[in-house]
């Protein structure tokens, strides 16, 4: 399994990744290491590890002896790997509405309630983090350690559009609320219904993936559709 990056390569990960998205860094652009550590006034070590963990994501193409680039990804693209992401979620979700002891569906519960307050407030950031935190107690419940490493895997490149997404206007409580039917069929034990939630609630397709795609920036927009 991966090891997480440490916290200040994690924190340049995020912050590029915001810049990237926002549209000052549009695709094509250059990720000089030097010049990314005197920016952030840091050694080139954490940056050399941000841009792995970027490079993970897509959004970063490491090539050899010419540096980083930020990744050019179509809209095909993006569509794709939505699809396999609904699919694995949504296995995970079956399999732990099956196997999940009596306590780690009580856990589950409360990551989901602690969930609440960002979502009620529509702190998009804070929401994120702890939604990030529900998903893996279901892939953990899962019991299959292969299954849950491959989701994470895919969660992880598909993270900085996920969290794109909790920007728009009352997304936030409609994830929450989507939550909901995912865990009270989990708590249930219905696998099927555990499935089918999880997978509408993953699934961007229609209006939704219009939304994302809009809500891009106009740069980043033009190279997906060139």
């Amino acid at each position: 399994m991966a090891s997480k990056p440490a916290p200040l390569a994690q924190d340049l990960r995020d912050r590029l990744e915001e810049e990237i998205l926002s549209g000052q860094r549009p695709p094509g652009s250059r990720l000089d290491e030097s010049k990314l550590a005197q920016h952030f006034g840091v050694s080139r070590t954490p940056v050399r590890e941000a841009l792995r963990e970027l490079a993970a994501a897509d959004l970063v193409v490491l090539r050899p002896r010419q540096g980083a680039v930020v990744a050019t990804v179509t809209v095909t693209q993006l569509l794709h790997m939505f699809e396999v992401m609904a699919e694995l979620e949504s296995f995970c979700a079956r399999l732990a509405a099956r196997r999940m002891s009596e306590a780690e569906r009580h856990h589950l519960a409360q990551v989901h309630a602690a969930c609440r307050h960002f979502a009620e407030k529509s702190e998009a950031h804070a929401y994120y983090d702890a939604n990030r935190r529900f998903h893996e107690v279901i892939y953990a419940g899962s019991h299959n350690t292969y299954l849950e490493e491959t989701t994470r895997n895919m969660r992880n490149r598909l993270s900085p559009y996920r969290r794109f997404q909790l920007h728009h206007p009352g997304r936030t409580m409609k994830s929450w609320k989507e939550h909901q039917a995912v865990v009270d069929a989990i708590v249930s034990g219905d696998g099927e219904a555990a499935a089918a939630a999880m997978s509408h609630h993953v699934t961007i397709q229609g209006d939704v993936f219009t939304d994302l795609i809009s809500a891009l920036p106009e740069s980043y927009v033009h190279a997906m559709t060139a």
